[in-house]
């Protein structure tokens, strides 16, 4: 699995579909279909890759951007995971409640989103590219 890297590559998948979505995150994907992809120079290597976005709006602290980006690098790696070969994106689309979770980085706010995640990226497996 590879992680994206550049702005071009975030921009490229981003400009894909959209193939599965839960509460708090939206998957983004974008085909890797030879050479004659218009992304296809910004993806050398022909593998699952995967980037993560967390923006500051729904995410404040530092803390919890950093926690949720590991979640998902780390949900996207495990084995019971299987994507298709090509791009994706996972962006966080709204705020966990700050009320429920108090701490900028506590293990109930991490199991939830490990839930979330494991619930999206289910979703998108069974979606085609």
């Amino acid at each position: 699995m590879q992680r994206l890297q550049t702005r071009a590559q975030f921009q490229a998948v981003l400009a894909g579909s959209t193939v599965a979505r839960t509460a708090h995150f939206a998957l983004h994907r974008c085909a890797l279909d030879g050479p004659s992809h218009p992304a296809a120079p910004l993806f050398t290597v022909d593998d699952v890759w995967i980037g993560a976005m967390v923006p500051k709006r729904w995410a404040k602290r530092a803390v919890t951007r950093n926690a949720i980006k590991r979640q998902i690098y780390n949900v996207s790696a495990s084995a019971d995971v299987v994507l298709p070969r090509a791009a994706h994106v996972v962006r966080l689309r709204a705020g966990f409640d700050r009320k429920e979770f108090v701490s900028a980085s506590s293990d109930r706010l991490k199991a939830a989103v490990r839930a979330e995640l494991q619930q999206l990226l289910a979703r998108a497996a069974g979606a085609r590219p």
